[in-house]
């Protein structure tokens, strides 16, 4: 990972948000592209040494993108993002949540909220991140889930991707 390139993990606690900027050194194009497609996106969501994988998706206002992190002992854990606002290569909203295999919503746990925006300056992409939840516990629950650092571990697959494919 180039080193210059801004990460920025902010939780807050009072308004139960987390703040995610992350710099990728690709064109705005590409950057949108790998959040965007299924065959782009099963290549860096899950942290390793899972690995993510699409049962369906359709990047469209209204759009679900349903997936499993998938254990190297082949165990599926499912979750589903319901797209909600999309201005292309600009910003997109979702709600994120767990889910079964068909698409339905895990009662145990409140979904998020995200908002990304993608901005480009000389050849380097930034996608800042808001993710909202319904109370600090829901936000407290999915930090203790190890968030933090699976996303983390995400947007670091995403630059090797981005850096294979520029």
């Amino acid at each position: 990972m180039n080193t210059n390139l801004l990460f920025d993990f902010v939780v807050d606690k009072e308004n139960n948000a987390m703040y995610v900027t992350r710099s990728f050194a690709a064109g705005r194009d590409l950057v949108w592209q790998a959040w965007t497609t299924a065959e782009l996106l099963e290549r860096w969501w899950a942290p390793k040494p899972y690995r993510a994988e699409t049962k369906s998706m359709s990047f469209t206002e209204g759009g679900h993108w349903l997936y499993a992190m998938v254990s190297p002992q082949n165990e599926k854990h499912w979750g589903m993002v319901s797209y909600q606002e999309i201005e292309p290569q600009q910003r997109f909203s979702a709600l994120n949540g767990f889910s079964d295999e068909e698409g339905n919503l895990n009662p145990d746990f409140s979904r998020s909220h995200w908002t990304n925006v993608f901005t480009e300056e000389d050849g380097t992409t930034t996608v800042s991140i808001t993710i909202r939840y319904e109370s600090q516990q829901a936000m407290e629950t999915i930090l203790q889930m190890g968030f933090k650092g699976g996303f983390t571990m995400g947007l670091s697959n995403l630059d090797e991707l981005l850096q294979e494919l520029n």
